[in-house]
């Protein structure tokens, strides 16, 4: 059995590692970064997907930003170990961190990345929503937890001031966690309900190896 567990303090050296090796170098330099550097995370989002053997084979973390007036839940990044990619791992961690997150209320998710490949998830371009230059356009993608929720939503993405405010927020990246709620689940191929498979793309950028 696979083990999806909330992300803690102790999580942090296997989650940054996971992502240098899934990622180009230089990732924290990308625009979507600066709506992040010194933002806490929500932390109850934050998800890491551990193998049987207890090792961090997939990890997907959100924060909080805005686009005045409303409040955005700015996902990724999101990563699966280059030995496990196309096996459904990083399907597996997006449904399951956004039924979280509708469920916490948020109404709103964005991210930079692959349409084709973030499409099945619902996410689609946003026309009108600006991230930091240089981001592609076509690489804005948003997804509805409420029916309407991006209708007349535009302008500049921003980073968030008042993150202890926004809803569902949790105390910062540095709290310390002893213990995270945790369940067990099904590799994809071996679900009964056969979860669709993901192929390894990272939101935010391109995976060396996906």
């Amino acid at each position: 059995m696979y083990e999806i567990c909330t992300e803690t303090e102790a999580d942090e050296y296997e989650v940054e590692t996971l992502y240098d090796l899934c990622f180009a170098p230089g990732r924290t330099a990308l625009s979507s970064y600066r709506l992040r550097d010194g933002v806490p995370r929500v932390a109850d989002l934050c998800l890491v997907l551990r193998d049987p053997g207890g090792i961090v084979v997939a990890a997907i973390r959100f924060w909080p930003a805005r686009i005045e007036p409303a409040a955005v839940l700015l996902l990724g990044p999101i990563a699966v170990h280059p030995t496990a990619q196309g096996e459904g791992l990083g399907g597996l961690l997006m449904r399951d961190s956004l039924t979280r997150a509708r469920a916490m209320g948020w109404d709103r998710v964005l991210l930079v990345g692959d349409a084709p490949y973030y499409s099945r998830f619902g996410f689609q371009r946003l026309d009108g929503v600006v991230m930091p230059p240089p981001t592609n356009p076509d690489r804005v993608l948003g997804l509805e937890l409420r029916p309407g929720a991006w209708v007349g939503i535009a302008g500049p993405v921003t980073r968030e001031e008042t993150p202890a405010a926004a809803s569902g927020l949790a105390d910062g990246a540095g709290a310390s966690h002893i213990r995270s709620d945790c369940s067990e689940i099904e590799h994809p191929r071996e679900a009964a309900h056969g979860v669709q498979s993901a192929n390894g793309s990272a939101a935010d950028h391109r995976s060396r190896r996906a």
